[in-house]
This record gives structure tokens, C-alpha cells and sequence, in this order.
């Protein structure tokens, strides 16, 4: 199974940037997961039919606020991802998203615009940066998840 991560789009409407990548590095994924601060409704429509995930971050708009959870577990091929946005500076911010699970394969959060891929006790924890939004001199990115033999691995990818 493949999963298309991405996070803190920071987008008020549709944009080619995020078509290249529901096209691109997105085009075969079996599933999409969205890490929060998407902004605003109809942004995740790039993404037809595919199965797409999301949480709800710190800049969306009200109406996605109500509509998204603020945390979320998500089953693929039997291993479970939880998923949530993060809140706070970025010192400490993995371990007071972990407090708010357990029983997890996978860590996917966003908020820092950083991206992140370790594996820490037996746990992936995996954050894709952010896909279209301010990178802070880093360059934009997004993540893919695969799960092959029960295992969970993470890739990064640094868009143009």
C-alpha cells in the first residue's frame, strides 16, 4: 500500500502546485492522509476519488474546523497511523502529540513546516513539512508511506 502524507498547505482555493502533486508523486497512492492547516473547503477536490484523510490545524477555516477532527486513526493494511496537526513551538511538540495516542504504527503530524522521517522505539514518526505554505528557507515537501510485510516505511520529497 502507498499514502500520499502532505501537510500545512495553507491554501485559500485551488492551485497548481497541489494538482502537481495530486498528479505527480501522488498519482499512484492508494490513499491520501492531510496533517491539518489545509485553510479553506474544496482544496482536497484535487484529489478525485482517492480515499483522503485530514485533521483539522491551527489557521483553518472555521467551517473545516467543525467538519475535521482534531485527531484521528486511520487502519491501513492492518497497522494503525494516528494522525493529528500539532500545536505549540516545535520543542516537544512529538511528545505532546504522542500523549494523545496510543497503540500506534505511525506518528503523522504537521505544524512545524519540517519534515521529519525516524523511527524511534519501534515507532515512525513522520512529518512531510509543508507542501505549498511558507518553508522558512527550507524547500517545500511532501511524504509518501509505504507499508509492505506488516512494515511501515517514509519517504520525503523536496518539490521544486
Amino acid at each position: 500500500m502507498k499514502i500520499g502524507v502532505l501537510s500545512d498547505t495553507h491554501l485559500t482555493g485551488y492551485d497548481g502546485r497541489l494538482k502537481e502533486i495530486a498528479e505527480g508523486p501522488f498519482g499512484d497512492c492508494d490513499m491520501i492522509l492531510h496533517a491539518g492547516d489545509i485553510v479553506a473547503e474544496g482544496v482536497l477536490e484535487v484529489f478525485g476519488t482517492k480515499d483522503v484523510y485530514a485533521v483539522r490545524g491551527n489557521m483553518d477555516v472555521l467551517s473545516l474546523q467543525r467538519q475535521l477532527p482534531e485527531k484521528l486513526v486511520v487502519s491501513a493494511s492492518g497497522l494503525r497511523i494516528g494522525i493529528m496537526h500539532g500545536w505549540g513551538g516545535p520543542f516537544g511538540i512529538e511528545k505532546r502529540i504522542l500523549n494523545e495516542f496510543s497503540d500506534i504504527d505511525c506518528l503523522v503530524y504537521g505544524h512545524t513546516h519540517h519534515a521529519v522521517n525516524k523511527t524511534v522505539d519501534g515507532l515512525l514518526i513522520f512529518n512531510p513539512g509543508s507542501a505549498t505554505g511558507r518553508t522558512m528557507g527550507r524547500k517545500n515537501s511532501v511524504g509518501i508511506l509505504e507499508i509492505a510485510d506488516h512494515k511501515i516505511r517514509g519517504r520525503i520529497i523536496k518539490l521544486a
